[in-house]
């Protein structure tokens, strides 16, 4: 399994509209991709309109060449795409160990 992390920068007057926008193009778009398994979004306490983007993929190419290069990626950047304050910095990580 791969996790995808996605550190987002918005203008945080737009929190609340951000946030409704995340969850409903995480649910009704990246949700149907092929490979996906979940997700988790992250609010920052101490740094105001900063968010992480968590997504849970089979593998690297679900998420690279699967959902990326389909016609729903630019349905879900149509969604969040406007809040962005600057690119989001994407990483993707394999898990080493868990308790």
């Amino acid at each position: 399994m791969i996790l995808e992390h996605a550190d987002i920068r918005i203008d945080p007057a737009r929190s609340a509209e951000f946030e409704a926008a995340i969850l409903r193009g995480a649910s009704t778009v990246i949700a149907q991709a092929t490979g996906f398994k979940g997700y988790k979004v992250n609010r920052s306490i101490e740094s105001p309109g900063r968010y992480i983007l968590m997504i849970y993929w089979d593998t690297l190419e679900d998420h690279t060449v699967g959902f990326r290069q389909s016609p729903s990626f630019a349905e879900w950047r149509s969604i969040v795409g406007p809040f962005f304050a600057q690119p989001p910095v994407v990483e993707h990580l394999e898990l080493v160990g868990k308790t």
